[in-house]
């Protein structure tokens, strides 16, 4: 099953345009630099109008699992859950409600589907193990699934979801191939990439019932979310971290060169708008980097590959290597400041 299902991806990894002139060249193994060309791949691949938009439940968000979970296993990282299960242990599927709620049944309407039948989401994730069992885990997050199939615009239907959140994903996936090049951090880094978050947080939630590590021991969790094109609100072309204030952890992430600054959008409460939250309401510092502008390709079929800024994205992924790293083999520790958890 594995083979087959490795080789389905294979091929429509070739037939993404990236892959059909070559596989992608990866960076030095001993050095930490980004491999821009599999961050245009991984774009080009996930916000493909043959994923339909990663419609959240669908076969397409299943295939863009399936992606996820074969480049984690390509870098050497252990899977997550036991490797008896699905994909040998790096997906994790989550069934959605039943009866679904009024607004799940109506997008699932829109991508085809049995409103009073029974479906599936996925997570994708992996584990780079620490040294020190003890220290804890960072957790590194993204959502796969976008709005799949909806009302036409401008005679397209598909909404990609190129920056939302086909942006975020490669940066957890990026971040997982340089971060798994050389020595072991001495936290351990999990890496997971939910499914159905557009329908409210759904992988998120089955993950928070069914943590593969006990949920007291991740120390911090970043979000990545809508990453792909900077924000005209700032004067440099950097990212930001949602409620920045809240905790000491962007402060401190920013003094080791990530290039984040507080939100400066806070009347949008984008705190509270992604994966992040749910698990900042278990009490674990989880916070959202994004550079989302206020676009109107926001949740539009305009949000394609074409408004990507690569150079953008790149610099942004590879801004927060070498804190990531800091984080996962220091001794700091996250803390909300006095008001600021939710």
């Amino acid at each position: 099953m594995r083979l087959k299902l490795s080789t389905l991806v294979f091929l429509l990894l070739i037939a993404s345009s990236s892959f059909a002139f070559g596989r992608p060249k990866e960076p030095a193994k001993d050095v930490a630099e980004i491999c821009v060309d599999c961050v245009r791949a991984d774009v080009d691949f996930l916000a493909s109008d043959e994923l339909h938009g990663r419609g959240s439940g669908t076969r397409d968000e299943h295939l863009a699992a399936l992606f996820a979970a074969s480049l984690f296993q390509s870098f050497g990282l252990e899977p997550a859950l036991a490797p008896t299960g699905e994909y040998g242990g790096y997906i994790q599927r989550a069934p959605l409600p039943n009866p679904f709620p009024d607004r799940v049944a109506a997008m699932l309407k829109r991508q085809g589907f049995d409103p009073a039948g029974r479906v599936d989401t996925w997570n994708a994730l992996a584990m780079l193990r620490g040294t020190d069992p003890a220290a804890g885990v960072i957790l590194l997050t993204a959502h796969l699934d976008h709005l799949g199939i909806g009302n036409p615009v401008n005679g397209d239907a598909i909404y990609n979801g190129a920056d939302d959140d086909a942006s975020g994903t490669t940066a957890v996936l990026e971040l997982a191939r340089s971060l798994s090049h050389g020595p072991k951090p001495k936290r351990t880094i999990l890496f997971v990439l939910f499914g159905s978050e557009e329908l409210g947080g759904y992988g998120n939630k089955y993950f928070l019932e069914h943590p593969p590590v006990p949920l007291t021991t991740i120390a911090c969790n970043l979000e990545f979310e809508m990453i792909g094109r900077p924000d005209p609100a700032l004067t440099t072309r950097t990212l930001w971290l949602t409620g920045y204030e809240r905790s000491n952890l962007g402060p401190t992430l920013a003094q080791h060169g990530a290039a984040i600054s507080a939100d400066p959008h806070p009347t949008e409460h984008f705190f509270q708008r992604s994966d992040n939250y749910a698990l900042a309401k278990q009490g674990i510092v989880a916070q959202t980097v994004s550079s989302f502008g206020l676009h109107k390709d926001y949740h539009q079929p305009s949000d394609e590959i074409s408004k990507i800024d690569f150079d953008f994205l790149t610099h942004s992924i590879q801004s927060m290597i070498e804190p990531v790293r800091w984080l996962a083999d220091s001794g700091f520790k996250p803390e909300w400041v006095a008001g600021g958890k939710p």
